[in-house]
């Protein structure tokens, strides 16, 4: 695996984007600077993301969405996981001193 997510990504299991191996891993964006949680797509080459619209929905039960326009940086969450091994636990050796 590599450590760039890909340039687009969707949540939406209908979307030609959605990546469901991607998005269990995890992925984090950052949009004009600040780190979003509530992002259904992105695209970092064209700068948009798409976020829910409140807890409005279309008429099949979709979360209505908008988009918006800035720049977008994205990162995998346990890309400085990636090397450790899992069952250790970094903080174990603070804790006895």
């Amino acid at each position: 695996m590599t450590d760039t997510p890909p340039d687009r990504l969707s949540t939406n299991p209908k979307s030609p984007f959605f990546e469901p191996d991607l998005l269990q891993r995890g992925v984090g964006i950052r949009f004009k600077g600040a780190e979003r949680k509530d992002v259904e797509e992105y695209c970092v080459s064209e700068g948009w993301i798409r976020v829910a619209l409140g807890k409005k929905v279309d008429r099949h039960g979709q979360p209505l969405t908008i988009k918006l326009s800035g720049p977008v940086e994205a990162w995998y969450d346990d890309a400085g996981a990636a090397g450790e091994d899992p069952g250790e636990d970094p903080d174990e050796d603070k804790a006895g001193a």
